[in-house]
């Protein structure tokens, strides 16, 4: 146990207490800190421990197995734990969840074969840059959500979340005010965040199904030239035997004529 897999484990242990923030209405001075700023605290420090651990890890020369296994794992816990509470907060819409979510199993289902197979695929720059707006869609979201709901927390007053687009166009109407006004308000601050949020959501949508089109393209590449490999090596092992049982056929044949 190092500090980097000690930094790992923590953000694992995190994400009970993140679900129980974010769905557990609780009253506002409790701690003195709102409920959506407590859940928000907890998201962003163990975001930072994604960033800090593998930098440490680095740092020193203490990269584990135990880490590399763990840190996948960890990270997909907390983003997973952090959308699904929107969802019940009915702050995203399910269906884009359900993608986000979805193209991480398959893209662990795809290094777990890989892994089996002998090879590794390494995360490409479009699925680092999906993990960052994530985590910028998830903090947006939880900053435009405004007290009240069955968990404590709901979306923006004035806003339909069940509507697709509702929140851009309130979020243009909110910009139209204020630049009237010359000042925002607290609600109109949580409109601007919340409309902000759900933009950043369908470009995560997007560099999740890229990212997930290009770890099958890496993965297909691998698979395909690892089958030719095989292919090619049966084949070489299938002449050696054919050479060999016709030397043998061949030398009997001539040890029958020595013979007679």
């Amino acid at each position: 146990m190092n500090l980097p897999n000690a930094l790992t484990l923590s953000r694992i242990f995190v994400v009970p207490l993140l679900v129980v923030v974010l769905l557990t209405r609780f009253p506002s001075d409790w701690l003195g800190i709102p409920q959506q700023l407590f859940g928000l605290a907890l998201f962003v420090g163990a975001s930072i421990t994604d960033w800090a651990d593998g930098y440490i890890a680095r740092r020193r020369g203490q990269v584990s197995t135990l880490g590399i296994l763990l840190d996948p794992i960890a990270d997909k816990l907390l983003i997973s734990a952090a959308l699904v509470s929107l969802v019940e907060n009915r702050l995203a819409p399910a269906w884009a969840i359900v993608i986000i979510i979805g193209r991480e199993f398959a893209v662990t289902g795809l290094r777990s074969i890989a892994a089996a197979e002998g090879f590794t695929i390494s995360a490409s720059k479009k699925a680092k840059f999906k993990m960052l707006t994530q985590v910028i869609a998830v903090t947006l979201l939880i900053l435009g959500s405004a007290p009240g709901g069955p968990s404590g927390l709901q979306p923006p007053s004035g806003v339909n979340s069940e509507v697709p687009f509702a929140s851009f166009g309130e979020m243009a109407r909110t910009v139209g005010t204020i630049a009237g006004n010359g000042a925002m308000s607290l609600d109109e601050f949580r409109v601007l965040c919340y409309g902000a949020g759900r933009a950043t959501l369908w470009i995560v949508v997007f560099f999740a199904l890229w990212s997930m089109y290009d770890y099958f393209v890496k993965f297909y590449g691998k698979i395909r030239d690892r089958i030719e490999v095989r292919e090619r090596r049966r084949i070489r092992i299938l002449r050696r035997r054919r050479r060999k049982a016709a030397a043998a056929v061949l030398n009997e044949g001539r040890g029958e004529s020595i013979k007679s």
